[in-house]
């Protein structure tokens, strides 16, 4: 089955592993697929028409609050990365990314998940998603 069919909100974004993000083995750090998912998660609101820098000048914030992820297999120095980001639920005071890794050969190489809130920057109290952003997703909800 098509992966795409089933998700609501998906992007794909490419990352070549730099030989600085790598163990001795040439195996990539796991303390660098945390930022592999910033990028990815960055792209993703980007699609939707507004970028992250747009959204924090809103005063908005997103600051993660749970991250879970499972490695398969590694990912290797100089390997061409595809991380595909999906948003499977509407968003209320939180917004769930889903992720999955895939190498060269099209083998999913990890999964992972993060939860982010929204945090008024003024008062920082958790907020609902704003409108102007749910307005972006809605726009690009896929059913």
């Amino acid at each position: 089955m098509n992966y795409y069919t089933l998700q609501m909100i998906h992007t794909t974004t490419s990352i070549r592993v730099r030989y600085g993000e790598t163990d001795p083995m040439k195996y990539v750090y796991y303390g660098n697929y945390a930022e592999y998912f910033e990028v990815a998660r960055v792209e993703l609101f980007r699609s939707l028409g507004m970028s992250y820098d747009e959204i924090e000048k809103r005063g908005i914030f997103l600051p993660v609050s749970e991250y879970k992820i499972k490695y398969l297999k590694p990912a290797l120095y100089d390997q061409l990365l595809e991380i595909r980001t999906f948003v499977k639920k509407i968003p209320g005071i939180r917004i769930e990314f889903e992720y999955e890794i895939y190498n060269e050969e099209n083998v999913k190489i990890t999964e992972a998940s993060t939860t982010l809130f929204f945090l008024d920057s003024e008062t920082n109290k958790i907020v609902k998603c704003p409108d102007y952003l749910m307005e972006l997703i809605q726009k690009k909800w896929v059913d």
